[in-house]
């Protein structure tokens, strides 16, 4: 009983104090009769127990109320509000998670704040009604976590999207697993060949019957990149090359290539900016150019200027002859 019952009051001034309320040993005593029915506990008894929560270390700080009263506060030691919020926020907006799944986790965080604080968060909350994702995220995010430490090889069957929907495919994988990465609201695995040593990407949401392999004496280091990458997966080659881009692009830019920008001052107008930037190339690289259509303008090398160019014209006669295969009469 004496244990259930400092329980209770470290609960209580977790879930109804912080740096600014504070409760009485009465509010205490009515919390511990109307809920647990503990009629009998003393005003003594709670003191004592107050003083054991704080002699083992928790933050608990006692005030002089009005008519010679004691109020008692607990003091937050882990996250703040607004990190518990962020923390919710991120999970609520989450795609892979169905909301059973969010609501649980949700839950969780809850319970790290005061009741107060838990009205305000509830507030903030959108749950995504959309159909819920076929694999289990989180699951498999686990289970790749704990191979990466065991530093074991890994093996998985592997999901394509087809007319038909998704269809998986086993065949012996001598992968290492290396890193989990988040890129572009997905999460990555990277992995490296046993055998060849070569690179691999795999999407961890169309991972399964994820099963771990032998152990890995030594394990691999992935590739650094030289220069800023516009895919997941790793660029043919790397270039430095030289972009005309319209001067409101230049924010863009810098926030997309960081330090690997450059921009060239003598050649640069108030309407245009030669910029220079060493930048992975390969298909999502002149995908990305594409976009910008007139805004931006491939300047050299020359090698990769033409390549850009016979990718444009390539796109112009597949458009064109769906155009006309699609409206012909």
């Amino acid at each position: 009983m004496e244990h259930e019952r400092i329980i209770h009051i470290l609960e209580y001034l977790r879930r109804n104090t912080d740096e600014t309320r504070t409760v009485s040993i009465k509010q205490i005593q009515s919390h511990l009769d109307r809920n647990y029915n503990m009629q009998s506990v003393s005003p003594l008894t709670i003191r004592r127990d107050i003083e054991r929560l704080t002699t083992i270390g928790y933050p608990i700080t006692i005030k002089r109320g009005a008519h010679n009263t004691y109020l008692y506060q607990m003091e937050t030691d882990g996250f703040t509000f607004n990190e518990i919020r962020f923390l919710v926020d991120s999970v609520s907006i989450n795609k892979y998670l169905s909301v059973d799944q969010k609501q649980h986790l949700i839950k969780k965080f809850e319970r790290l704040c005061s009741e107060s604080d838990v009205r305000k968060l509830i507030s903030r909350i959108q749950t995504n009604d959309l159909t819920p994702p076929g694999l289990n995220l989180l699951e498999n995010l686990e289970q790749i976590h704990l191979i990466i430490a065991n530093r074991q090889k890994i093996d998985f069957e592997y999901g394509k999207q087809e007319k038909d929907g998704m269809k998986y495919y086993y065949k012996k994988r001598n992968m290492i697993p290396c890193q989990v990465v988040f890129f572009e609201d997905r999460f990555y695995l990277k992995c490296i060949h046993a055998e060849t040593k070569e690179p691999r990407t795999y999407r961890i949401d169309r991972m399964k019957q994820i099963q771990p392999g032998e152990t890995v004496c030594e394990m691999p280091k992935l590739p650094k990149p030289k220069g800023a990458i516009l895919d997941i997966f790793d660029p043919k080659y790397y270039e430095t090359v030289t972009l005309c881009i319209k001067s409101f692009l230049t924010g863009e830019m810098k926030e997309k290539f960081g330090s690997y920008l450059h921009i060239i001052p003598g050649e640069t107008t108030p309407e245009e900016t030669v910029i220079r930037v060493t930048v992975g190339i390969s298909d999502s690289f002149f995908r990305w150019l594409m976009r910008y259509g007139s805004y931006v303008e491939l300047i050299s090398p020359e090698s990769l200027r033409k390549q850009f160019q016979e990718q444009l014209r390539s796109e112009e006669r597949r458009v064109g002859k769906e155009c006309r295969s699609r409206w012909s009469p």
